[in-house]
């Protein structure tokens, strides 16, 4: 039976905060609905102090964001774009239009068709998550959604540079500078300035994701992607410095992210628990981190790997990183969580900024039910159905006539009736199932 070394905060007092945080975002979503425009100014100014003529950026602004960001920056910003447009249309490229001829004179079919309008929130808090524009934004482009609003919050009292850099390289009609719920809520009901859209996408903290899910029913949404989870599943194969290290390097997001290594070898608990106190000695986040592993860090002992994958695939973690004597097998076997990482040479981080696949994933254990952002979540499947000759339209109205007066569908029986008459000949009384042929001949 699995053993907790360390265990964070009871879910009983998490189930706590996230309540106290359903009802500061209510309040927040009403008011922006209620008031609009003014709700959303006076929002930015008590939570970002942050009060412009106008939250949409005019193209000259845009261009000053840019000019201060330099030369090699921008090579960066650009590189990583490079990698996860790639993916994402290699991933578009999967998705294809379908018809099918089921029957004779029976057509069916398929279109994926993009989104009319999407919502991207960029965090700031923090951290600048200049990757997340990438994530969202340039996704959202290579799916063809027609028009893309991007949000984030002002970082030192004005938009940040690099954040505007990559919204606007990545194919934003629309740039905000504004965060939190004030941004998620005016992007998904609207105000007098800024026209509302018909999904939201992207990370951000409890209160963001809240107010996502919220929102949910009136907008579409991505997935419930709050405060970051990070998951190290290890075995001896490693070190104590390469898991504290990757276990701290996701747990510096904010004071409530989680933390979690799930081993089956207590030499390496107990020696990841020495070298995060060590690492938190020295690490200029570790103010964040620590908050975060003291309150949400586990480590969990298990028995063999077939436990530590039970215990896994229960937790449903954002981020896994593997790093044991049989990684493919975890990929072969893990069903719940956001992404995998692989192997020792790779990590989270990586899939964090730059090596293509989305950042954007699912936490709080919606791994079991959905996967991250990916250009598919941009795309509607869409059906249809055509009926090409008199002998389709009599023998599928028959089933159909038959099938809707078998529930008690009167009014849907006739829609058929009225085709099995007109186009088969056949005179069905009115409100009464087809016959079947062999009754009838």
């Amino acid at each position: 039976m699995a053993e907790y070394l360390k265990r964070g905060k009871p879910e009983a007092e998490r189930a706590e905060d996230d309540a106290k945080t359903r009802e500061v975002v209510e309040g927040i979503l009403s008011d922006i609905e209620t008031r609009g425009d003014v709700a959303v100014r006076d929002l930015s100014t008590r939570f970002d102090g942050y009060t412009p003529e106008a939250f949409r950026l005019t193209g000259s602004e845009i261009e000053a964001a840019m000019s201060q960001v330099s030369t090699r920056e921008m090579e960066d910003i650009r590189f990583a774009q490079d990698q996860i447009r790639r993916f994402a249309e290699a991933q578009k490229a999967s998705m294809r239009d379908i018809e099918v001829e089921t029957l004779p004179g029976v057509i069916l079919g398929h279109r994926n068709i993009p989104v009319n309008s999407v919502g991207c929130y960029v965090p700031g808090g923090k951290f600048p998550m200049v990757a997340s524009a990438h994530m969202s934004v340039l996704t959202a482009k290579v799916a063809g959604v027609g028009r893309i609003v991007a949000s984030a919050p002002p970082v030192g009292g004005k938009p940040h540079p690099a954040i505007v850099a990559a919204m606007h390289e990545g194919g934003a009609d629309e740039i905000l500078c504004l965060g939190g719920v004030q941004a998620v809520g005016a992007m998904a009901l609207g105000t007098e300035s800024i026209a509302p859209v018909d999904m939201l996408v992207g990370p951000g903290n409890a209160f963001v994701a809240e107010a996502k899910r919220q929102l949910f029913g009136r907008v579409g949404i991505d997935l419930f992607a709050g405060p970051t989870e990070t998951m190290v599943i290890a075995d001896d194969t490693v070190d104590a410095e390469l898991v504290a290290t990757d276990l701290l390097g996701q747990a510096e997001h904010g004071y409530n992210s989680p933390a979690c290594l799930i081993t089956n070898s207590r030499t390496l608990a107990e020696a990841t628990l020495a070298e995060v106190d060590r690492l938190l000695g020295i690490l200029p986040t570790a103010e964040t981190a620590s908050a975060s592993w003291q309150d949400y860090g586990d480590v969990i002992l298990c028995e063999d790997h077939d436990e530590m994958l039970r215990v896994a695939d229960e937790m449903a973690y954002e981020h896994v990183q593997v790093m044991t004597d049989r990684d493919d097998w975890y990929l072969e076997k893990m069903t719940n969580y956001g992404a995998l990482f692989l192997g020792p040479r790779t990590n989270v981080a990586n899939g964090d900024k730059v090596i293509g696949t989305n950042h954007t994933l699912p936490t709080k254990r919606a791994g079991r039910y959905t996967g991250g952002l990916w250009v598919g979540k941009f795309l509607k499947t869409h059906s249809y159905q055509k009926v090409l000759t008199d002998e389709a339209a009599t023998l599928i109205g028959e089933y159909g006539s038959r099938l809707c007066m078998l529930e008690g569908f009167v009014g849907h029986a006739e829609q058929c009736n009225i085709r099995v008459r007109r186009y088969g000949g056949r005179n069905v009384p009115y409100g009464e199932g087809a016959p079947w042929r062999d009754a009838a001949e």
